[in-house]
């Protein structure tokens, strides 16, 4: 009798943890299409990448990011939640699509130099 009180509360942690680990999947889906394939906001464009840029990197709340897109707080803390669960690939994305910007940025600015050289 004593195991069973002891294995009971772990069994509702788990439960609780799956229950938990499936909740995102209600708010987040995968299109292979859309957005180059990056996890998103179901029914939207906005990537679980846009959500961890504009609360982590810029330090912007919950609601400021729901009322900015129109966002429900249960859809921010899903791809945040989504985020922990798959960081380091999320985290290669973000540092791989600011160095195609900044290299684009770089081209761009260099084209506009060369003009305004043969001006």
């Amino acid at each position: 009798m004593v195991m069973t009180l002891t294995i009971a509360p772990q069994r509702k942690r788990i439960a609780k943890a799956i229950s938990l680990a499936k909740s995102y999947n209600h708010h987040i889906t995968v299109t292979a299409n859309v957005r180059a394939g990056n996890p998103r906001i179901v029914g939207r464009r906005i990537t679980v990448g846009d959500i961890v840029i504009c609360h982590l990197y810029q330090g912007q709340t919950i609601a400021q990011i729901g009322a900015d897109y129109g966002l429900s707080p249960a859809q921010i803390h899903a791809a945040l939640a989504y985020y922990y669960d798959h960081q380091s690939s999320i985290d290669e994305k973000i540092k791989a699509d600011r160095e195609a910007y900044e290299k684009a940025y770089r081209e761009q600015d260099s084209d506009f130099l060369k003009l305004i050289e043969q001006a």
